[in-house]
């Protein structure tokens, strides 16, 4: 195998010197960073609490990106719930880990244990559960921007984003003592 960074012999002395030195100096350069600046991080089931919003629903947020604008949650919901319609500034990759969920605009399309789901940025839709199904829904988000909750008339009533879902679930696990000191928040 021949390196790609360094010229043939008949054609070095063509190839002015600061070019050569700098072949040289970038040949050289390793590939990945001895010293990465983040060390990777661990967050398990069960480090971090449940927010409960008093009608049933929960979040678990478990890493929050300020700088680019991610937020990334588990959220809990009961059995016929849903969630108010809202559109999407940013992408959304879903998982769903238990239960089931939809959305009204498109019931057949369940989700279920297992599931994958790809949102584009400018989706508008209202999450549902199912009304006969047993037990709670988890899935796990990954949102890019905000999502500006919408009323019956398509006007929004609020925005959720990261650094507002960072302050929400900062200031309910503070009022109740609650450890979140394994989320993971970059940009402050």
């Amino acid at each position: 195998m021949t390196d790609t960074l360094t010229p043939p012999a008949d054609a070095a002395s063509a190839i002015p010197p600061a070019l050569l030195a700098f072949i040289d100096k970038v040949s050289k350069r390793p590939m990945i960073p001895a010293n990465p600046e983040v060390d990777t991080m661990h967050v398990g089931d069960t480090d971090l609490p449940w927010a409960e919003a008093g009608d049933g629903s929960a979040l678990q947020l478990l890493h929050v990106n300020l700088e680019s604008g991610l937020w990334i949650s588990k959220t809990r919901l009961p059995a016929g719930y849903k969630v108010v319609k809202h559109f999407h500034t940013g992408l959304v990759y879903a998982v769903t880990l238990k239960g089931r969920w939809f959305y009204a605009e498109a019931p057949e399309a369940m989700n279920a244990p297992g599931s994958y789901l790809f949102e584009p940025a400018g989706s508008v839709h209202t999450l549902c559960t199912p009304d006969d199904q047993d037990g709670e829904t988890v899935v796990w988000f990954a949102v890019h921007g905000a999502n500006l909750n919408l009323d019956g008339e398509g006007k929004v009533v609020s925005v959720m984003d990261a650094r507002f879902a960072l302050e929400l679930y900062r200031g309910y696990c503070d009022a109740l003592g609650l450890d979140i000191s394994r989320l993971i928040v970059v940009g402050e």
